[in-house]
């Protein structure tokens, strides 16, 4: 014969054995689409940013200026980004075009402008991509967030094509 007292002691032990089973369910990560590549994966969420870039096959790197966005490329499909960037400032445009890796330098001191730039791999005489505060505009170079700058400087070569687009 049950109780009320012994029905809610069952009713209790059901309750905790449902959550329990419910919280071993939740604790298996579900495989997700990073948000970006190189991205952190989000369990059970889609990707949310659209992975395509506005280059061409060849670029390696790809850098849109009218949205501030950085995409690192092989063969034409997106491998890393977009990464935050920004860019010259009026009077100090950068310049629209496709380019070819000069040189990288890992720690370089502009001379020009009496500044560190971390991570500089240049593509058109004296613009580089490099770390720097991507809030404010350049005299002409990429600033790049300190990773974006770290992953375009490990990714990119001398003779390798940056492509960049309005």
């Amino acid at each position: 014969m049950s109780t009320p007292r012994s029905r809610r002691r069952t009713a209790g032990r059901v309750l905790a054995a449902t959550v329990a089973a419910a919280g071993l369910t939740m604790a298996i990560p579900a495989q997700a689409d990073p948000l970006w590549p190189g991205g952190p994966n989000v369990p059970g969420m889609p990707a949310l940013i659209p992975t395509v870039a506005p280059c061409g096959t060849s670029a390696r790197a790809c850098l849109r200026l009218a949205t501030n966005e950085a995409w690192l490329m092989e063969e034409g499909r997106v491998v890393y980004g977009p990464s935050p960037i920004s860019h010259g400032m009026p009077g100090y445009e950068t310049p629209p075009g496709v380019f070819r890796v000069a040189f990288k330098r890992l720690y370089h001191w502009s001379t020009m402008h009496h500044a560190p730039m971390h991570f500089a791999v240049f593509f058109n005489g004296d613009i580089a991509t490099h770390i720097g505060p991507v809030e404010h505009k350049s005299h002409g170079c990429i600033r790049m967030t300190p990773e974006g700058a770290e992953a375009t400087y490990n990714h990119l070569s001398p003779g390798d094509v940056v492509e960049v687009v309005p």
